[in-house]
């Protein structure tokens, strides 16, 4: 509790605030469980394990009770088909560079988990992320979850400038920005509807929390035994098609306190991760993290060629580009900072809704490539 305390508080410096929470927390746990002053891996008490089996697929749970699909009509379909082009960019990027590595060779035996996971995550969020990492057992290889962790990490934020710089770039060779007379108020009203999707400051009652926490344990109950009856659906599959049927209930869109609950779960789930981060050998093992680089250096530009090629033959606006990319790449958050800088507020709730989707279809994408790895041969 006391690391996620100092990781909030740390990323409202400057120097800290582009490594995110999620990263400051497993580095911080990390460094505390190294130190012995919390178990590390070797000695890892029950309750690690029960984090591992309950907390969080739980948490992934709640944080797709948000992903509200009945909105995507507000995102207009130019975003949603540009960023769907971008998400099958992604799983090809992603397997072409899988090739390149070599897979077992350059990632070991998760390989096809770290493909996987990269997936998820370049198609629209890290909780894509941390749902295959659970679903293939990598969260208890500590080390190369950190490493996909902090190249995630690196790679939002190089996104973030190539994004910001592409669209005005081509505009001035291939003038297709589409011109917007928003007056004052609906600005403001567009940037508050954005802020609102993505606020993480919520107001909640001991009914709605009573309510949350119920659903949290019926449905991770419920996603059990269809697993234990068909086994060959994964658990994490269940729970997230369960989630996002959830969501489309009015009631269940009243609930206060989703955002929250969710977040403050992933983030135990993070420090867990930390315990099991081993620094002596994540430190040694330099190659690993070089292949993860060379890795993404070749499926991010991929998923930009697919993105930005085949818009570009659509002939539509760079801006929306831009920001479908992001959407897929660094998820919705990073899509209203984006939106804001390139000055378009008509483009602050489309390009978060495209976010959204992107958390719903995430998991399946990331299942579908790395059972796909999987069965691949590698010479």
């Amino acid at each position: 509790m006391l690391n996620i305390i100092i990781a909030e508080q740390l990323t409202k410096l400057n120097y800290f605030r582009s490594l995110g929470t999620s990263l400051i927390v497993i580095i911080i746990t990390a460094i505390t469980a190294n130190l012995g002053v919390i178990p590390a891996s070797t000695n890892a008490p029950p309750l690690y394990d029960g984090i591992f089996n309950y907390l969080a697929p739980i948490s992934i749970f709640y944080l797709l009770l948000t992903v509200h699909l009945k909105g995507l009509k507000r995102a207009g379909s130019p975003m949603v088909i540009n960023f769907l082009i971008g998400a099958v960019g992604t799983m090809v990027g992603v397997i072409v560079a899988m090739r390149v590595v070599g897979g077992p060779k350059g990632f070991g035996p998760l390989f096809y988990a770290v493909g996987g996971m990269f997936t998820g995550t370049h198609t629209g969020g890290s909780s894509n992320l941390n749902a295959i990492a659970l679903h293939y057992g990598v969260n208890k290889a500590g080390n190369v979850y950190a490493a996909t962790i902090a190249t995630d990490n690196i790679v939002t934020a190089l996104w973030m400038v190539v994004t910001l710089l592409l669209p005005p770039f081509l505009n001035r060779f291939f003038p297709r920005r589409l011109t917007t007379n928003l007056s004052a108020e609906e600005t403001r009203r567009f940037e508050q509807e954005a802020n609102d999707q993505i606020n993480d400051l919520e107001a909640v009652n001991p009914q709605d929390l009573a309510i949350l926490i119920g659903l949290g344990v019926l449905a991770l109950y419920g996603a059990q035994l269809v697993t234990q009856y068909v086994p060959d659906i994964p658990k994490i599959l269940v729970l997230t098609t369960l989630a996002l049927l959830l969501a489309q209930l009015p009631g269940i869109q009243r609930l206060r306190g989703v955002r929250v609950v969710g977040i403050f779960c992933i983030y135990l789930f993070l420090a867990v991760i930390g315990a099991f981060c081993d620094l002596a050998a994540l430190v040694k093992d330099g190659q690993l993290a070089l292949t993860m680089l060379t890795f993404v250096s070749i499926s991010v530009p991929i998923h930009a060629l697919f993105q930005f090629g085949i818009g570009g033959l659509l002939k539509q606006d760079w801006d929306i580009l831009g920001i479908a990319s992001q959407a897929n790449i660094g998820g919705s958050a990073s899509c209203l900072a984006l939106s804001k800088s390139l000055n378009r507020p008509d483009l602050h709730l489309p390009g978060i809704l495209a976010g959204a989707l992107g958390n719903a279809i995430g998991t399946y994408c990331g299942l579908l490539v790395a059972e796909y790895l999987r069965t691949a041969t590698f010479t």
